[in-house]
C-alpha cells in the first residue's frame, strides 16, 4: 500500500541519512584503523635528517585510556554540561555517575522527603514507570525509558525505526544533621535497536556520563521549579501577620505569646523591632536573644508606623524568645533590662499593644 507522504517529509527523509550512531562519529572512513603503524622515514646514508615540525604531533594516549575506542567506536561529541539550576544545589562528578549536592532551603521541610518526592514527581510527570522504590535506602529504579526515531521512511511497507531503551537508578542520601543531601544517578541498563534488531553497543564511561547528565539536568530542572514554588509559598506565609496575646503574670513575670513557631516569630521580630524604634545591636538565634537599644530616633519611627509612643525609657534591653512548653507552635517573648532582669509587668503590658499591632500586620510579598 502506498503511503501518503508530504513533500516536506520526503525532503527530510532524503536529507536525514545519518543515524544516532553516525552522528557520534567523525566524517570520512576508518581505514587507518586496519592500516597499523606506518614505518618511520628511512634517510639514505650521506643525507641529513630533515627537521620535523611537532605542531601536528598526536600525543601518546594516557595509561587509563581504553585502546578499544578508536575509529567507529570513538565518540567525538563534546561532553554535556551539568546544570545545577535548582536553588541550593551544586555538582560533584564521578567517573560513571553524577552527584548533585542538595542543601536544605526550609528547616521545616524534611530534606530526604523533599528530594525523594521530587524525583518521583519528575518521573511521573514524564510518564516514566518506576520498577522499585525504597525510601529507607533512598533508592528509586525506573522501568525501561524508550525513545524512538524514524530513520528510514519507506513509501511501501513499514518504517525503519531506531529505538533507545534505558533504565536509571536514583539514590538519595542525606547526612545525619539533615541540612545537606546527595542525589546520585546511575545508568543501569542500556539497549539500542534498529528495525527490530538489537545493536551491539559498547558504552564508555563518557557515554554513561552523557546519558546520566541528560537525565539529571531534566530532573534538577524539575526540582528548580518545585523549589521556586516552595520559596514563593514561604514568602507568602512569612508575609502573613502573627497573632499575639498577653500573659499577665500578676505576682510573676508578664510576657507576650506569639501564635507562631520560633523561627517565624524570630524572622518577624527582625523586621518589627526597628519599626518600633528599637535598634537591634546584636542577636543570637541559638539563645533566642535580641540586644536592642531605644534612643531619640524612636520618635521618627513612631511618626511613620503609629501615633502611640513606646512606653519605654531610653536605654538598652533584651528580648528573650523561647518555644512555649504548652504548644510548640507558639513562642514566648520576654522583655528584660540590660542586666537581664524582668521589667515591671506594667511596662511589659503597656508595650504589648504597639508590638501586637505590627506583628499582626500582613506584609506585601516581594
Amino acid at each position: 500500500m502506498l503511503k501518503q507522504v508530504s513533500p516536506l517529509v520526503l525532503v527530510v527523509a532524503v536529507s536525514a541519512c545519518s543515524t544516532p550512531i553516525d552522528r557520534r562519529q567523525a566524517n570520512g572512513n576508518f581505514e587507518y584503523v586496519e592500516a597499523g603503524t606506518s614505518a618511520p622515514l628511512v634517510i639514505p646514508e650521506g643525507l641529513d635528517t630533515p627537521r620535523f615540525s611537532k605542531e601536528f604531533e598526536i600525543p601518546q594516549a594516557g595509561a587509563k585510556s581504553n585502546a578499544e575506542f578508536v575509529g567507529e567506536k570513538l565518540d567525538i561529541r563534546p561532553p554535556l554540561q551539568v546544570l545545577p539550576m535548582a536553588e541550593g544545589t551544586h555538582v560533584e562528578e564521578g567517573s560513571d555517575n553524577i552527584k548533585v549536592v542538595v542543601e536544605s532551603i526550609d528547616n521545616s521541610v524534611d530534606l530526604k522527603q523533599e528530594i525523594f518526592s521530587t524525583v518521583k514527581g519528575y518521573l511521573q510527570k514524564q510518564g516514566y514507570g518506576i520498577v522499585s522504590e525504597d525510601y529507607d535506602k533512598g533508592a528509586i529504579e525506573t522501568d525501561w525509558i524508550e525513545t524512538e526515531q524514524v530513520l528510514d521512511s519507506s513509501w511501501f511497507g513499514s518504517d525503519k525505526v531506531y529505538q533507545l531503551r534505558q533504565r536509571f537508578r536514583f539514590d538519595v542520601e542525606v547526612r545525619p544533621h539533615g541540612r545537606t543531601g546527595n542525589l546520585v544517578i546511575n545508568l543501569i541498563d542500556h539497549e539500542e535497536h534498529y528495525d527490530g534488531s538489537e545493536l551491539p553497543v559498547l558504552l564508555s564511561g563518557e557515554d554513561k556520563r552523557r546519558y546520566t547528565i541528560d537525565m539529571l539536568n531534566s530532573a534538577v530542572a524539575y526540582m528548580s521549579l518545585k523549589r521556586e514554588q516552595m520559596i514563593k509559598a514561604n514568602r507568602i506565609k512569612q508575609s502573613l501577620g502573627i497573632d499575639m496575646s498577653l500573659h499577665q503574670g500578676g505576682d510573676s513575670e508578664s510576657y507576650w505569646v506569639a501564635d507562631a513557631p520560633f523561627k517565624r516569630t524570630w524572622d518577624r521580630l527582625r523586621i518589627v523591632l526597628p519599626e518600633l524604634g528599637l535598634e537591634v545591636v546584636d542577636m543570637d538565634s541559638s539563645k533566642g536573644l535580641f540586644y536592642v537599644n531605644l534612643n531619640d530616633n524612636s520618635g521618627f519611627w513612631s511618626s511613620l508606623w503609629g501615633d502611640n509612643k513606646l512606653a519605654l525609657k531610653e536605654g538598652s534591653y533584651r528580648l528573650l524568645l523561647q518555644e512555649s512548653a504548652a504548644n510548640k507552635e507558639q513562642t514566648e517573648i520576654r522583655l528584660h533590662d540590660v542586666a537581664d532582669q524582668p521589667l515591671a509587668n506594667e511596662t511589659v503590658e503597656a508595650v504589648y499593644q504597639n508590638l501586637a499591632d505590627l506583628m499582626r500586620e500582613d506584609r506585601k510579598v516581594r
